[in-house]
């Protein structure tokens, strides 16, 4: 059974069109959010910003938003890539219907986990680095939103395993101390 409406592209594109991805409905609200700024700057007046929001709703890809919101200052124009061998030519993803990028990772969170991962290593001498820089790391990672809190907690987890370790082992020399004595 076909849909009715839908309507496959021409193939090989013609000279003036490209072939795109298909858009995403992030990539729709993206484009809805670039009008709607356009619109509240006065650079689009209310029949074209009501058109563009309707056709930016209709789009199948990302090429037709990218058209919808070219003109505008936030609106991305396509930009050409490499094409593959024996290929059609690509189009990058635009920057604005591109995911924001991740928060640093902190480096606090790295040192936690590579002293907790370190103590299988060393017998559990990294253990009470890797408690404290988890610590701090967690109280940074809370303040400024970086990223890393996986690697803080198992850092943490590592630590305070080892010390475990360590407390039961001691705990069972000195017991087995004392009895003998």
């Amino acid at each position: 059974m076909s849909n009715p409406q839908w309507q496959p592209a021409p193939w090989p594109p013609q000279q003036n069109q490209q072939p795109s991805m298909l858009a995403a409905h992030a990539d729709r609200e993206r484009a809805v959010d670039v009008l709607r700024a356009g619109f509240a700057e006065g650079r689009l007046a209310q029949p074209e910003y009501e058109r563009r929001i309707e056709r930016a709703y209709q789009a199948r890809t990302v090429g037709e938003l990218s058209t919808l919101v070219a003109d505008l200052p936030q609106g991305p124009l396509a930009q050409q890539q490499m094409p593959m061998a024996g290929g059609p030519p690509m189009t990058q993803v635009p920057r604005t219907f591109l995911p924001a990028p991740a928060p640093p990772t902190n480096g606090k969170a790295i040192g936690a986990l590579s002293c907790g991962l370190g103590a299988f290593f060393c017998g559990g001498v990294t253990a009470v680095p890797a408690v404290i820089l988890g610590h701090m790391a967690r109280g940074e990672i809370r303040r400024t939103q970086q990223g890393g809190e996986g690697m803080a907690v198992a850092g943490l987890v590592l630590g305070w395993l080892w010390i475990a370790l360590w407390a039961f082992l001691l705990a069972i020399i000195m017991i087995a101390a004392v009895g003998s004595s």
